[in-house]
């Protein structure tokens, strides 16, 4: 594993930067990048398990590929402890908000299959106990290599430290369903260097974490998205004219922004197989705006990089905000630079009456945009919810230039194959 020696330096590219002046410009409950409000019915797609981030299986062009005629998507699960003792409440009840909130430290992989694209029928783990080397199984990306089944299935190993990672197996079709086999032995790919991207050590809030592989449209390599933040002790980065932007007056004061210090990070393949990369230096950084730009993805229109990445309110730095939700870039070419989409970089944020009500979200290349529900208020007041952890509906969004728009909305969890592919 090799890393850049000069942190920005003589670099391939400088990173593009989400300043305080765009974030400034976001505006919740703008109905064109507004998810519709998802109703307290909703139905939960299994009640044994918690599901949360979903990763449909799909090429390294990003196109959703279903195989056979089976549909197949990946989640982070756990189990549900309607019985246990620890949550249980006084009065003997089961806290499910309890539950839920627990749920990151026994994440695990988990895929389901449908001839529908819709109405999930449940797979079981990807991996078996005991195969990943961590205790946590998060996010990533499964990619379908082949016509024999392969899949690379690239996903961070989480406690102790962050690995990027991938393992490889094979998805098993019959006219019946669909199986996984083989996914035993974990290749681990890199980890944060200090220098070009925040570790543990430098900050116990770190994250690093969420790989997507693409070929790059136009020059044709292997490349990974990541989650990161940018290298340096908590605490000592500057935000400074170029992270702050053309603000009004009043709004020079950054407040602790300081400590917020998100980045996209990438990655180049050094081989055609994946499993040797170099790090490059983030294509964003939002130091001074936000902490966590999770689970970046690119969709390719136009000739264009759309590049989305998903954040939180309670993530955002002292003076601006924003909901729960999708924010996007674009750029004419992968270094940048990315401007951000609809002026602020909102394009898809929950409502300001059910803040919590969707996350995750995952946006294709047919403007669909998939996420699960966290939860739903149940009352006027809000102060009563219920709990998701299933599929939340999807919701269709146009991307024109450097505006999105949304224009629809579709079942609980419909992800459609963009293209099928038959097994040999």
């Amino acid at each position: 594993m090799k890393t850049n020696p000069e942190k920005f330096g003589a670099t391939p590219h400088q990173p593009s930067l989400w300043t305080r002046a765009d974030a400034l410009k976001v505006r919740a409950d703008d109905p064109t990048t507004t998810q519709p409000l998802v109703s307290a019915d909703f139905p939960v797609l299994n009640n044994d398990v918690f599901i949360w981030d979903t990763m449909p299986l799909r090429d390294l062009d990003g196109n959703v590929t279903s195989v056979d005629g089976w549909s197949v998507i990946f989640t982070l699960t756990a189990d549900r402890h309607p019985n246990d003792p620890q949550y249980l409440d006084e009065d003997g009840n089961y806290d499910i908000l309890r539950d839920w909130n627990d749920r990151h430290g026994r994440a695990k992989m988990y895929y389901w299959f449908s001839r529908t694209g819709k109405n999930w029928e449940f797979g079981g783990r990807v991996m078996a106990e005991g195969v990943s080397p961590t205790a946590r199984e998060w996010a990533g990306t499964p990619i379908l290599l082949n016509d024999r089944g392969e899949v690379d299935l690239y996903y961070t190993a989480v406690t102790p430290g962050a690995t990027i990672v991938k393992v490889r197996g094979r998805v098993v079709t019959t006219e019946h369903g669909v199986s996984m086999v083989g996914f035993e032995k974990v290749k681990p790919l890199f980890e944060a260097d200090g220098n070009m991207y925040q570790t543990e050590a430098q900050n116990a809030f770190w994250g690093f974490r969420d790989p997507w592989p693409f070929r790059d449209p136009k020059d044709g390599k292997l490349y990974m998205l990541f989650e990161g933040n940018v290298a340096g002790e908590r605490g000592s980065h500057k935000v400074g004219e170029a992270e702050i932007g053309d603000v009004p007056p009043g709004y020079e004061d950054v407040g602790n922004s300081r400590y917020q210090t998100a980045c996209v990070g990438i990655a180049v393949a050094r081989d055609a197989d994946g499993d040797d990369w170099e790090m490059l230096p983030p294509l964003l950084t939002a130091v001074g705006v936000n902490d966590q730009t999770e689970r970046p993805h690119f969709v390719f229109q136009d000739g264009k990089y759309y590049l989305f990445t998903i954040s939180h309110t309670f993530t955002y730095a002292d003076g601006v905000t924003g909901p729960d939700g999708v924010y996007g870039f674009v750029a004419d070419s992968l270094f940048g630079p990315y401007v951000p989409l609809n002026g602020s970089g909102l394009v898809l944020g929950n409502p300001s009456s059910q803040p919590f009500q969707t996350y995750s979200h995952y946006v294709m290349p047919n403007g669909l945009v998939t996420s699960f529900i966290d939860s739903v208020p149940t009352d006027e007041t809000g102060t009563q919810i219920r709990v998701g952890g299933t599929e939340a509906p999807t919701v269709g969004m146009k991307i024109k230039g450097q505006q999105t728009f949304v224009v629809a909305e579709y079942d609980y969890g419909y992800i459609p194959p963009m293209l099928d592919v038959t097994l040999k």
